[in-house]
């Protein structure tokens, strides 16, 4: 029997992404000619903090998904109809043996010792900040949410578009990812949660679960592309590197 695979990173993209208004979803548009999911695989790969990644697909580009990411230690498999159900699918193929039903994983048994859940809608994602959130993790912490303070002034909104209040934005922060997980942490708060459990992130459901989650600086540049407008300044900021 071979040693578990380390570190895992669960990527879903099996949602439509249509606010994009691509006409495709949003994981499979192209930025700078190359699918979003697959700039999101790459980043995560090039950390060299991951060992293997599952990306959840929907049923009909499965075959497609697996074209995009073939040569690379990544699995792929049919999604959810909702983001948490997708990582709940993951993880429990995360659960089996691998080369059973991971046939993108190396060789190994057992589940991961560090978890990362990650949005494929965040393809810029810097492969220092992948490695961050695992250290931090394997220092000891069982959640661990990359995130960044906010600029704007926060106003809580009502009825009619009336504003209530202002919000003191000193103790918010915007939440990216990846978010990374002790194993036993990630699986019991999905354990807990029911199997329709929705949640924005990850780490709300650890939260539900009483563990503690702690941030480390997160990075502009892990931005999360969903309008027009982001895929917009995605290509841009290609364009700089290039």
């Amino acid at each position: 029997m071979g040693a578990a695979v380390s570190v895992a990173a669960v990527v879903p993209a099996a949602g439509s992404g249509t606010r994009l208004g691509a006409g495709a979803p949003k994981a499979f548009v192209p930025l700078g000619g190359v699918p979003i999911v697959v700039r999101a695989v790459d980043g995560l790969l090039a950390s060299g903090a991951v060992d293997e990644v599952l990306v959840a697909v929907p049923a009909d580009l499965l075959d497609h998904a697996r074209a995009l990411l073939a040569g690379r230690p990544v699995t792929v498999l049919v999604g959810g109809g909702a983001r948490t159900a997708s990582v709940r699918l993951a993880l429990d193929v995360l659960s089996g043996p691998h080369g059973c039903e991971r046939p993108g994983g190396p060789a190994g048994d057992g589940p991961p010792e560090v978890v990362l859940v990650h949005d494929a809608a965040r393809p810029l994602t810097p492969p220092a900040l992948v490695a961050a959130v695992v250290a931090e993790v394997r220092a000891g912490h069982p959640a661990v949410v990359p995130a960044l303070p906010l600029a704007d002034t926060v106003k809580r909104v009502g009825v009619a578009a009336a504003v209530e209040a202002t919000v003191d934005r000193s103790e918010l922060r915007a939440a990216q990812t990846p978010q990374g997980f002790a194993w036993e942490t990630l699986r019991a708060a999905y354990g807990k949660s029911g199997v329709d459990a929705v949640a924005t992130d990850d780490a709300g459901l650890v939260e539900r679960l009483g563990a503690p989650v702690v941030t480390v600086p997160g990075d502009p540049a892990a931005f999360k592309v969903t309008t027009p407008w982001d895929l917009r300044i995605a290509e841009l900021l290609l364009e700089e590197k290039a």
